[in-house]
């Protein structure tokens, strides 16, 4: 099947981001929009947009709008509904291809929990941890918090069952925190992803947030590289980094090699990411993204690779066009996440342009910056022959990059001043 017409259902700068490779491509793009985003730049990309008055997490109007406008796909993007299993369970019965994993693929990996038991199952290490309630009534159900956590030992992460970008994530030092932690990070997984469950992990630290890049249509998984995000604020990564620095061939390998055995395990189709915490030689299993990651811009610099374009042959049907052979990982590229500190309207936005410069944004004078999203304004990614090249690049760059109108994390100087971080080995914040 060769499609003629996709819905992308998201906003944003991913929206902006797949729109472009579909006009490359020949395909003829449908766009969702909730009120905010009526006037938004991938509206204006957009063949034809359909508003969806309830948001982006509306599995029946999403489908329904797809089916109206003639569309053979559905693209998810990232957040929202990009790991939903009822979205792609009814897209399939609604006759539209889901432009991802199937949905029980994505009830083994997008569901972290069941990622967690089939990493294990595939030979990867994982972090001890166990599932909890949110409400304190339904304990009983899984895993009594204070229970779980002495089991595996303070301090603890409690994460979202469900979904990703840092939303329902809590760091708990000592038992006291523990009841209050577990309450709001399943309410804001809830509102976030429509999924309230969490679960503990044992928060390791210092370590290394190091992920490689998967391609797979059910049979065949290859990798694409891997890249390191260790590099965060608030667990949401802020600057990103293809190839990963400071790691050994043999460190290396085995990460590649690990996630290339979770795919298989998981018969993986599609375009996702498998995530590690390393520390000292050592790696665990952290999380499958079973969808487009934010940072795929640096794995695309590496590779010369459009993955975007990979995930819609895939999803037509056509299998994977690629084997590891085929993969070459030349140079290196370096990733800012340029956000919004509160909400505003946007008067002036400027961005450079030149060799080995690449922004990926939606933002222009005039745009909204609404408070019920994400504030992820833009994506600068810069490349160069090696990574000392991209660190001068990316200096550069960054002090040419212009928004106004709101707070970012780009006028206080915050990136700047971050970049000071990438000289040394990669650490958390």
């Amino acid at each position: 099947m060769i499609f003629r017409r996709i819905m992308i259902a998201n906003r944003g700068e991913i929206a902006a981001r797949v729109i472009r490779t579909c006009r490359r491509l020949g395909i003829e793009v449908v766009l969702t929009v909730a009120d905010a985003d009526e006037h938004s730049l991938p509206a204006m990309l957009a063949d034809r947009v359909v508003r969806i008055p309830r948001g982006y997490l509306d599995v029946a109007a999403v489908v329904a709008a797809a089916r109206d406008a003639g569309a053979a796909a559905v693209h998810p993007g990232y957040g929202f509904l990009a790991e939903n299993p009822r979205l792609a369970r009814a897209c399939e019965e609604a006759g539209l291809v889901f432009i991802g994993p199937r949905a029980e693929v994505l009830e083994a990996a997008g569901d972290k929990l069941a990622a967690r038991e089939h990493a294990a199952a595939a030979g990867v290490p994982v972090l001890p941890g166990g599932p909890v309630a949110g409400d304190a009534s339904a304990a009983h159900l899984v895993g009594e918090p204070a229970a779980v956590a002495r089991r595996i030992g303070y301090p603890v992460m409690v994460k979202a069952a469900a979904g990703g970008g840092g939303r329902g994530l809590r760091l708990v030092t000592e038992p006291a925190e523990l009841p209050g932690s577990v309450a709001l990070a399943s309410a804001e997984a809830d509102a976030a992803f429509g999924d309230p469950r969490v679960y503990l992990e044992r928060y390791l630290s210092p370590a290394r947030h190091v992920e490689v890049q998967l391609l797979g249509d059910g049979e065949t998984v290859i990798h694409v590289g891997d890249r390191d995000c260790s590099v965060q604020r608030r667990y949401q990564k802020v600057i990103e980094q293809a190839p990963a620095p400071f790691l050994g061939d043999a460190l290396r390998s085995d990460l590649r090699a690990a996630a290339v055995a979770l795919g298989l395990q998981l018969k993986y189709q599609g375009l996702g990411t498998v995530e590690f915490l390393v520390d000292d030689g050592n790696f665990w299993f952290l999380e499958v993204n079973p969808r487009i990651q934010v940072e795929h811009p640096v794995t695309e610099a590496v590779t010369g690779l459009d993955l975007v374009a990979e995930q819609i042959g895939i999803a037509e049907g056509r299998g994977l066009r690629l084997r590891q052979r085929d993969i070459a990982i030349r140079g290196h590229a370096i990733e800012c996440r340029i956000t919004a500190e509160g909400p505003g309207t946007i008067t002036a936005a400027a961005f450079p342009a030149g060799p080995g410069i690449r922004v990926d944004t939606h933002v222009q004078a005039g745009s909204p910056v609404p408070p019920q999203y994400d504030g992820l304004l833009a994506k600068l990614i810069v490349s160069g022959a090696d990574r000392g090249q991209a660190l001068v690049r990316l200096r550069a760059a960054l002090a040419c990059c212009r928004i106004e109108g709101v707070a970012t994390t780009l006028g206080t100087g915050y990136l700047a001043n971050l970049t000071r971080l990438l000289d040394e080995e990669p650490r958390s914040l």
